[in-house]
């Protein structure tokens, strides 16, 4: 199966990045033959594709949530080390080159995620030296920043010398949601792609395709998500999931006075707090043991660490508070998708709208509050959702945050 398979409802950027590693290809062809000395070679077909290139050093990568930016990226970083062309375009999906990078071992593609709030100097600094070397294998070193929007003032600045002036061989591959997430000085160096949501049909298909799941199911949770591929596989897949956001879209019957909509902004906040916490479980024991063991903490001194690690371990347990902080925040920003896509159904029934609810198994509720009130109430509560998530963003107290737009909701 080639690389570009999975990528749901993009297929003008996927023609876009098959010409680019096709290009890419013709690069690496002509300079391993001048390497050789085989001037002829160079001076042939391999030399014209050069010269109209659709490769380049920088890419950014721009979408709505759930469109497949990291997906998009990690597809073209594996065409560009493909060692097997099928259909004549990089890409197989089963080379070696392919398969390490797809499944994250490839030793000159760098993929980078954080699970906090910023990426920093420091860490930027880091991936700049990398992107300095050569390629291992002959071919592209490739640099995968997943998360380009939250790099900080001080790190943007750092990247930007590498941007500017890359090393021959590599190639940096940038996502964020939209181009005004990343510095002007940045973005105005790298060709730009923007994703489109992929159609929901198009969603269920890869989730039965690929994940194995019951069609009925998988139509469910891609209406269910908009178009959000991540979102779908985890309400497909994950029961505590489904009762997460059944919980979110039982909120706007629950307002009807100023104790119901401070419970109800509580509950919302607790929840995202135990997404937090079963994350936490999941990788925080884990973490601290394999650094434990790194140190030296044999299980014969009593678990006691070496003198002059103390602070090693300071490091992760602050670095797994803000990932936990990010993690509260990130649940809390779904749950109010979720939210905005309940009233986007009521806006849709009052206006007649000829369009398939995302909440059609809680239609009762959304026919409820539709006959309640007016399309002009709707729009405002959808506002006061929207100035939350702002608020949020712009680091307000969640608890306070989330209180206010529950009044505004009663209020509108």
């Amino acid at each position: 199966m080639a690389v570009w398979d999975d990528l749901v409802g993009q297929d003008r950027v996927t023609a876009q990045l098959a010409a680019a590693a096709r290009d890419a290809d013709a690069i690496v062809t002509a300079e391993h033959a001048e390497s050789a000395g085989s001037a002829g070679a160079a001076q042939g077909p391999s030399a014209d594709r050069v010269s109209a290139s659709q490769m380049t050093h920088a890419w950014l990568f721009t979408g709505p949530p759930g469109s497949g930016r990291s997906s998009v990226a990690r597809a073209f970083a594996a065409a560009l080390q493909c060692s097997h062309h099928g259909a004549g375009v990089p890409g197989c999906g089963f080379c070696d080159g392919c398969h390490t990078t797809m499944v994250g071992t490839h030793a000159d593609v760098e993929i980078v995620r954080t699970d906090l709030l910023s990426i920093g100097v420091k860490e930027t600094r880091d991936l700049v030296r990398r992107s300095s070397l050569s390629p291992a294998g002959g071919r592209w070193q490739v640099i995968v920043l997943e998360d380009a929007d939250r790099l900080t003032e001080g790190a943007g600045n750092v990247l930007l010398k590498a941007v500017e002036e890359p090393a021959p061989r590599t190639v940096w591959l940038l996502c964020a949601p939209s181009i005004e997430d990343v510095l002007p000085t940045i973005r105005s160096r790298c060709r730009h792609l923007s994703l489109r949501t992929p159609p929901v049909d198009a969603v269920a298909d890869l989730l039965v395709r690929r994940d194995g799941i019951e069609p009925e199911a998988a139509a469910r949770a891609a209406r269910a998500s908009q178009g959000h591929i991540g979102r779908a596989r985890r309400l497909a897949t994950d029961e505590r999931a489904r009762a997460r956001r059944a919980a979110v879209l039982k909120l706007p019957l629950r307002i009807d006075d100023i104790g119901g909509c401070l419970k109800a902004a509580q509950e919302l906040i607790d929840a995202a707090g135990e997404d937090a916490k079963q994350v936490a479980e999941e990788v925080d024991a884990k973490e601290t043991e394999e650094l434990r063991a790194a140190l030296g903490a044999a299980a014969g001194t009593g678990g006691r660490l070496p003198r002059g690690t103390a602070g090693v371990m300071k490091e992760l347990q602050d670095k797994q508070k803000r990932r936990a902080t990010r993690t509260q925040r990130d649940s809390l920003d779904l749950a109010l998708v979720d939210l905005t896509g309940f009233y986007r159904d009521v806006l849709a029934l009052q206006m007649g709208a000829p369009v398939p609810l995302a909440n059609d198994e809680v239609r009762d509720s959304v026919q409820r509050v539709a006959a309640g009130s007016t399309p002009e109430r709707t729009l405002r509560r959808i506002e006061a959702v929207i100035a939350c998530r702002e608020a949020l963003d712009r680091n307000v107290a969640p608890l306070l945050a989330v209180e206010a737009m529950t009044a505004s909701l009663r209020a509108a």
